[in-house]
């Protein structure tokens, strides 16, 4: 199955273009651990932090960057928005995602738990994580 292509998102929801396979790191991660985080892969645009399941924020490359000190605590310099609802049209998913440098928004449930994430291909044509093969 191919991926689904962004211009495909006008019937769909957000949990139909949710990535599901994502890390999420601790709140008692460091800057140094999503400095290293980060440096495991290219692909890694975005990191989130989770609380027990819960978002508390995500952080990009760009927020960890200078000459923070390596041992604050991430939580300090995440940003907690914006989120997306599963419930929520794949539009608004979509459209949230590209207002991004990094082309991703963390899909959210009502209780705050962290369930995945709209991640739009490199090449801005469709959501990373749809294809069955992925």
């Amino acid at each position: 199955m191919p991926k689904i292509r962004i211009d495909e998102a006008d019937t769909l929801t957000v949990a139909d273009i949710t990535h599901a396979k994502f890390t999420a790191l601790p709140a008692t991660a460091t800057i140094a651990d999503v400095r290293d985080w980060f440096a495991a892969s290219t692909s890694r645009r975005q990191a989130f932090v989770a609380d027990d399941g819960r978002y508390v924020g995500s952080l990009t490359p760009e927020d960890i960057g200078g000459d923070l000190d390596p041992a604050r605590p991430a939580v300090e310099v995440a940003q907690d928005g914006p989120t997306v609802s599963p419930q929520a049209p794949a539009t608004e998913g979509r459209d949230l995602a590209l207002l991004t440098d990094s082309r991703r928004v963390p899909v959210v449930d009502r209780d705050g738990i962290l369930l995945g994430v709209v991640a739009v291909t490199g090449d801005m044509q469709s959501f990373c994580g749809t294809a069955s093969d992925d």
